[in-house]
């Protein structure tokens, strides 16, 4: 995806992007004409946006191994010291991975928020409305994302801190020069705007693209019907999350499960949204990225993130969620891991990565309807073809004593189908779980609503922002 003019976007525009520029000069002004100055430049601006959520910081791997390995599912032995106290909550507010992550998704928003303001503006005759209105839409899809985010990792869920918990700032201004002193919004008003942002793009995003990779690795209908449904079900509100749900899987001519598990890798119906990554285009190469976190040493990877045993003793031998997508390999000292074998690509980094599947949405659905109706046949179907396509028996409706026992048993599948995707963090938090388990040494800091289940705010921004305020506990 990042082609010339991606690079001529990237080039002009990159300190219009980064906070750290306390001054404009007239050819950043230049700049942002010649950015937006026709069709083709205004299409690498919004190219541009994608190719900044590749970073590592972003969807490149770090914030989905850090809602893994904070939760149960990872045992973290790296060395990186910045990453070894996210694991055991003893993270501080100048730790430079969290900066880094913070400074690289607002970069990413200022360059979206650049292709809403500019587009429509764009003096190019040839650009319709409807393409002006499309890929305005796709940039506010990606903002969204992005802002979605960065409230989870540094907010309080809302079951816990409820809709006036801080969040984070909402910047929907394009740089303009002049650096602003925003607040944190609440939480509720970060969700209020996203799912209003949301809901406002639909009609003009396409349901699909003449390339795969575009289906995949750009804003569509579906995308953005699975993140309002991802939202909802992060809000308890469990009848909009099962519509949005049902929105996506209705188009069938789009997404559909994999009938198997090769379809890692490939742009396909099981991927409602991945950021594109290739050979030479990706977000990070040599020490960082998916395939270094997950991949054994002896495998080309840094081997720092197997499974964690509460992991393992979660599958049935026989599920084929572990037995067709794992490696056993034993380390210097002998010990013998097991590490997931979903991002292969350990030099190059050219695994896709996963950011919306159908297999979340139907687990979306499943739990919605199981949130409203208790033990019910369609949430039994869609949990059933999951555990088909892992080899394994049905369930009925028999085998749970109540609705509680029924909803564990699809947070239970969810946690197995999306291990390594960054999705348990939040989905203990938000089902107010522990993110360890009671015999784990960090129970009592795992819990929802301790300090350090959240992110602080970087010390760098409280610096230079005198309008933030840190999380409790970090000051």
């Amino acid at each position: 995806m990042k082609n010339l003019k991606t690079l001529l976007f990237i080039g002009l525009l990159g300190s219009l992007f980064s906070c750290e520029d306390l001054e404009i000069d007239p050819q950043q002004s230049l700049s942002t004409e010649l950015a937006f100055a026709d069709k083709q430049a205004v299409e690498g601006s919004l190219l541009g946006v994608y190719s900044l959520t590749q970073e590592w910081e972003v969807f490149g791997s770090l914030p989905q191994v850090i809602a893994d390995f904070q939760s149960d599912n990872v045992k973290f032995i790296g060395s990186f010291p910045t990453l070894q106290e996210i694991s055991i909550y003893t993270t501080q507010a100048d730790n430079v991975s969290i900066r880094d992550l913070w400074k690289a998704h607002y970069r990413a928003i200022l360059a979206a928020n650049a292709v809403v303001a500019f587009t429509p503006d764009s003096p190019d005759e040839s650009l319709t409305t409807e393409e002006r209105n499309q890929y305005v839409a796709e940039a506010k899809f990606m903002r969204s994302l992005l802002m979605f985010q960065l409230v989870n990792l540094f907010a309080q869920p809302i079951n816990v801190g409820g809709e006036d918990a801080l969040g984070v700032p909402i910047v929907t201004d394009a740089f303009s020069g002049e650096i602003v002193a925003y607040p944190r919004n609440t939480v509720g008003e970060v969700h209020d705007f996203i799912i209003n942002e949301l809901e406002g793009i639909v009609a003009d995003l396409p349901e699909s693209y003449e390339s795969s990779a575009f289906t995949r690795g750009r804003a569509t209908k579906g995308a953005a019907n699975a993140l309002l449904s991802r939202i909802h079900l992060y809000r308890g509100e469990w009848q909009l999350a099962a519509e949005k749900a049902k929105a996506v899987l209705d188009a069938d001519a789009v997404y559909g499960l994999a009938s198997n598990y090769s379809f890692w890798g490939e742009n396909n119906s099981e991927y409602v949204f991945s950021i594109q990554n290739s050979e030479i285009d990706n977000g990070r190469t040599g020490s960082g990225g998916w395939g270094s976190y997950y991949n054994s040493a002896e495998d080309g990877g840094r081997g720092d993130t197997p499974f964690s045993d509460y992991l393992i003793a979660a599958y049935s031998d026989n599920d084929k969620r572990i037995t067709n997508l794992s490696k056993e390999n034993v380390n210097a000292e002998g010990v013998s891991l097991l590490y997931t074998t979903k991002f292969p690509d350990v030099v190059t980094h050219s695994d896709n990565s996963p950011i919306i599947r159908t297999t979340e949405v139907v687990l979306n659905r499943a739990e919605a309807l199981a949130q409203l109706d208790g033990i019910n046949n369609e949430s039994l179907d869609l949990i059933n073809e999951l555990r088909e396509r892992a080899g394994l028996d049905a369930l009925n409706a028999s085998d749970f004593a109540d609705k509680e026992a029924f909803i564990a048993q699809i947070l239970e599948e969810r946690r197995k189908e999306l291990a390594f995707e960054g999705h348990r963090r939040m989905d203990l938090l938000r089902n107010n779980l522990p993110l360890r388990p009671e015999s784990d040494t960090y129970f009592d800091d795992s819990k929802p609503g301790q300090n350090r289940t959240i992110l602080p705010i970087p010390q760098r921004e409280l610096d230079i922002n005198t309008g933030l305020i840190q999380n409790p506990g970090y000051e």
